[in-house]
């Protein structure tokens, strides 16, 4: 069920994200909401810039994906989304339980403010919100985002 994408599931990746994504729509600054959410050109971008995903399928269909990526000292999570009618069985945890046990360095996630059930998620497994004097530090230091993403944004440390 879970696996290494390829460059073969960039497509699929990228439908699962747009997709997923909505749930954002009305719900982060307007400003920050773009069809398609994220562009293919962005994830071919990231995906050159070393984040790795893992998928989860279901009956061999892509359903499910998780981007890490090892920045300086850390492992970021990037680009966790389950398509709408797959949400709710527990994918999203075992994507989580796989990035976290294949590093061990310190992880972090970067979520919008707004986005509580994405916050809830990481809190149940484990992770505990920075403050956000820290959070804008960690934002600078180990992503590449505008101003306007760090001000509406959260950064959630992984468990010890």
């Amino acid at each position: 069920m879970l696996s290494s994408c390829t460059t073969s599931d960039t497509a699929r990746v990228w439908q699962i994200i747009n997709e997923a994504a909505t749930a954002y729509k009305g719900i982060i600054p307007a400003d920050r909401w773009h069809e398609p959410y994220m562009p293919l050109a962005e994830l071919q971008s990231e995906i050159e810039a070393g984040v790795e995903f893992t998928g989860y399928r279901d009956d061999g269909e892509l359903v499910g994906v998780m981007g890490s990526q090892d920045v300086l000292d850390v492992t970021l999570i990037r680009h966790a989304y389950v398509l709408t009618d797959y949400q709710g069985r527990g994918i999203g945890g075992r994507l989580l339980e796989h990035v976290l046990g294949k590093t061990s360095q310190p992880l972090l996630v970067g979520t919008w403010t707004a986005a509580v059930w994405a916050i809830r998620f990481y809190e149940r497994h484990g992770f505990t919100a920075t403050s956000p004097e820290e959070t804008r530090r960690l934002l600078k230091k180990y992503w590449t985002i505008p101003e306007r993403q760090i001000e509406t944004s959260i950064v959630l440390s992984g468990p010890a």
